[in-house]
């Protein structure tokens, strides 16, 4: 035989002991793929009037041919070419529409067209009729339904490639949409031969970025983002009778002010990069007339590539552009004061900034914020709430602000953001007839209506209070009561007697009710069943004990039903987890009883494995703590160790969980967990990890919570990273990956290598890719594959009493 045959021969022979036995889609366990083929349990919008109920069915999972049609990938979008909107991961489709009246219970159906799937709906301001796009052949259609069931199309070639592309205007008369220009022409068509070689060059200057998908990599693409990207503003009324607004463009995001009569924009520009998405390109923000006439630009900044890598860097020069909600036309942005370095020591990181119609004069210094600007909340001239975030120590400040007196903030609170026990809830936001977000006012307006967790060692049970706005304690007016888990969703008046409530318990399904504040009478709205009664018999509760370093931890411990401790014995028992970095150790101990939630599993959930025969510790709780100026993941691995050998021990000390029968699993930041607890302890039989990052040098400016770069922490870098460890790694694991990952640091590859890793130094290993998937994988096909795989994964390697031989 010639060498090059005898070379054929070779590959074709490696080739065929790669493949699977089955390379086909399997179909998961009877039990879970009932329960997936289950219709989802409608949502609600609430009309701003609070007289409706908009009941929106959902679409159950896509297909894998649906997620398999041509897309594009560019500067950090995904779109679908044909329809010029968003690709069909990135949207959640609704399929059905009715009308409830609150008051008497009456429902109509809206009429629409049989097959339609629609997305975004919006209610108009005035709560009289619900704008929609809806998917056609070849493109988006704005539709609009009217509270009676009537429905009709408005106007077609809607560019929804940057996201939602229309807005009520505040009369509710008319629509603002973004539109495909007229007369666009075929798409660019990449030449067949290239002109010659794609070159990026930098001269000296720091610009560190952290890894990306889905960019833009040569002239083709960046014509292909002019193309499909580029859109027209357009007024639009009912009838459907369109007027331009200015120019074509690039437009990222439009806001109409509250009267109505200004449009504020944000226009991507050139030059564009090829290492950072969209949103860091050049831009400009710029107010015009609402017919396009322009106005002032606010701010014409260049490619944001110079940031620094920590997680509160930002751009220098106005951001975050809005409009003041409670204002006909007052312009609100901030600037920071630190040039865009959080680290710089200066007592005040941002300042907030307002200008009022006509933009004319000097803008006005409303307050400055210690920490970085986060938002604000409007109420009236007299009362605004600003709150500001810090990454690094995880402490929030909420400042109370006159619009009508700026430069007089009043601190209100400061507090770590992650503090459950201490969360004071936050203001009730409510749309004024302009459709613009504010704070709701008691009838006396000293105060404001807020809504909270109610979070407590004992479980979560909302709340509605009222807090004064001069300051001090809040006043509670209710708060949901066992077993329910009941949350807030408006106020049916202006002083706060009757609420809408979502309210669910551990056995009773989701839905909402109408309650009485005062005497706690409730009567029912909607009557939504359990989507997946087969789980009516699990048990939860939530367990607690101690880390080795005395920190207090908690987990969700689910199981089978019709299970008896006496009669089964301890179970194989699956731990399913993600690691949360803190800066308190108080506050990573913190306990919420789960008991009062209601847990129906969906999608990918390692929940249906307990139709397996499965015991779930679920999130058992995984902190890894960094207090005072130590670095967290300094002790990654250590922490991470003592969290699993503690969460181990509390499963087998109840009697429920077989210690010799133990995985632990976990998705995306979760299976890094995995490989490193696989790596460093003996405590599991098997693991199972998808769609992890496993390689930290392959994320050399920053991942997850870690701030540092690589080569500012080389040690932590290596340490972290389980493909360090690879030849440490004896138990089986299972590794699945998106093929089409979009998530920012977890590209396919950190799984290719991370197999390969593995194979090489002679592991236990299968390595499934899902074709066409993203970072959650959406297709009904996919999603059976994968809960497949991770039971017979487990079935074989941890189900059994005895090691199975590998």
């Amino acid at each position: 035989m010639r060498a090059d045959a005898r070379l054929i021969a070779l590959l074709l022979a490696t080739t065929a002991t790669a493949q699977t036995p089955d390379s086909s889609y399997h179909r998961a366990p009877d039990a879970i793929a009932k329960a997936l083929e289950t219709a989802p349990t409608s949502a609600v919008a609430v009309s701003p009037d609070h007289e409706t109920l908009a009941i929106l069915g959902r679409e159950n999972l896509p297909t894998i041919a649906n997620l398999s049609k041509p897309i594009l990938r560019l500067a950090g979008y995904r779109i679908d070419p044909t329809t010029n909107g968003q690709a069909e991961v990135r949207v959640q489709w609704l399929n059905a529409l009715s009308f409830k009246d609150l008051a008497t219970g009456r429902t109509v159906e809206a009429k629409l067209p049989a097959g339609m799937r629609f997305a975004a709906p919006d209610w108009s301001p005035d709560g009289t009729r619900l704008a929609f796009y809806a998917q056609e052949p070849n493109g988006l259609a704005l539709w609009i339904a009217e509270r009676d069931g009537s429905a009709h199309k408005v106007v077609g070639d809607l560019n929804g490639a940057f996201g939602t592309p229309f807005a009520w205007m505040p009369d509710s008369r008319a629509l603002i949409a973004y539109i495909v220009p007229a007369g666009r022409g075929a798409a660019p068509v990449a030449a067949t031969t290239p002109t010659g070689p794609v070159v990026q060059e930098s001269a000296g200057r720091t610009s560190a970025a952290r890894t990306y998908e889905d960019l833009l990599s040569d002239a083709h693409d960046e014509a292909l983002f002019d193309h499909y990207f580029t859109g027209q503003l357009v007024r639009v009324d009912l009838a459907g009778t369109t007027t331009p607004i200015g120019a074509p463009g690039l437009i990222t995001d439009f806001n109409i002010s509250p009267d109505g009569r200004y449009l504020l924009t944000e226009r991507l520009k050139r030059p564009y990069s090829y290492l950072l998405p969209a949103p860091f390109f050049a831009t400009e923000i710029a107010v015009s007339t609402i017919d396009g006439r322009s106005i002032r630009t606010l701010v014409d900044r260049p490619l944001a590539d110079d940031l620094p890598v920590d997680f509160d860097a930002t751009v220098k020069g106005p951001r975050e552009a809005t409009w003041r909600s409670d204002a006909p036309a007052t312009l609100v942005w901030a600037e920071a004061l630190d040039g865009g370095n959080p680290r710089a020591k200066v007592a005040f990181h941002d300042k907030v900034m307002m200008q009022a119609a006509p933009f004319d004069a000097t803008p006005i210094e409303l307050a400055q914020t210690p920490a970085r600007y986060a938002t604000t909340m409007w109420g009236d001239d007299d009362f605004a709430m600003i709150v500001d975030r810090e990454w690094r120590t995880r402490t929030e400040h909420r400042q109370a602000v006159s619009p009508a007196r700026p430069g007089q903030a009043r601190m209100l609170l400061t507090r770590n953001y992650q503090d459950q026990y201490g969360d004071p809830g936050r203001p009730i936001l409510e749309e004024n007839t302009a459709g613009k977000p504010v704070m709701r006012f008691t009838p006396r307006h000293d105060g404001v209506y807020v809504s909270g967790e109610g979070a407590t060692k004992a479980g979560a049970f909302p709340l509605l209070a009222t807090m004064p706005v001069a300051g001090g304690a809040s006043t509670r007016l209710w708060t949901a009561k066992a077993p329910y888990y009941e949350t807030v969703v408006a106020m049916l008046d202006d002083q706060g007697k009757r609420i809408l409530t979502r309210r669910e318990s551990a056995k009773v399904a989701p839905n909402f009710i109408v309650r009485t504040v005062k005497n706690g009478a409730a009567k029912a709205v909607t009557a939504f069943p359990d989507p997946a009664p087969i789980f009516a018999g699990v048990t939860q509760q939530t367990i607690t004990y101690t880390r080795a370093d005395g920190v207090p931890l908690s987990g969700t411990l689910y199981l089978p039903a019709g299970y008896d401790a006496k009669r089964d014995g301890p179970l194989p028992t699956l731990l399913w987890a993600y690691p949360a970095e803190y800066t308190d150790a108080k506050v990573a101990g913190q306990t919420v009883d789960q008991g009062n939630r209601f847990v129906r599993p969906r999608g990918i959930s390692h929940l249906f494995l307990l139709t397996q025969g499965y015991a779930i510790l679920d999130n058992p709780a995984m902190p890894i703590i960094g207090e005072g100026n130590a670095e967290a993941n300094d002790t990654y691995v250590k922490q991470l160790r003592e969290n699993a050998e503690a969460a181990v021990d509390a499963v087998a000390k109840l009697g429920v969980g077989d210690r010799n029968r133990m995985a632990v699993g976990g998705h995306s930041y979760g299976a890094f967990m995995t490989a490193n607890l696989l790596a460093h302890t003996d405590l599991f039989r098997a693991g199972i990890a998808r769609s992890g990052a496993y390689n930290r040098t392959l994320t050399p400016f920053g991942f997850q919570a870690e701030q540092r770069t690589y080569w500012q922490a080389i040690p932590t870098y290596t340490e972290m990273s389980p493909f360090t460890y690879a030849d440490r790694i004896k138990e089986p694991i299972l590794l699945i990956h998106g093929g089409a990952d979009d998530n920012s640091g977890t590209f396919p590859i950190q799984s290719e290598r991370m197999y390969a890793a593995l194979k090489g130094n002679g592991a236990t290993v299968r390595y499934v890719v899902l074709p066409n998937e993203p970072h959650g994988y959406r297709a009904i096909e996919s999603t059976e594959e994968t809960l497949w795989q991770m039971t017979d994964w487990l079935n074989r390697y941890v189900k059994p009493k005895k090691p199975v031989s590998k």
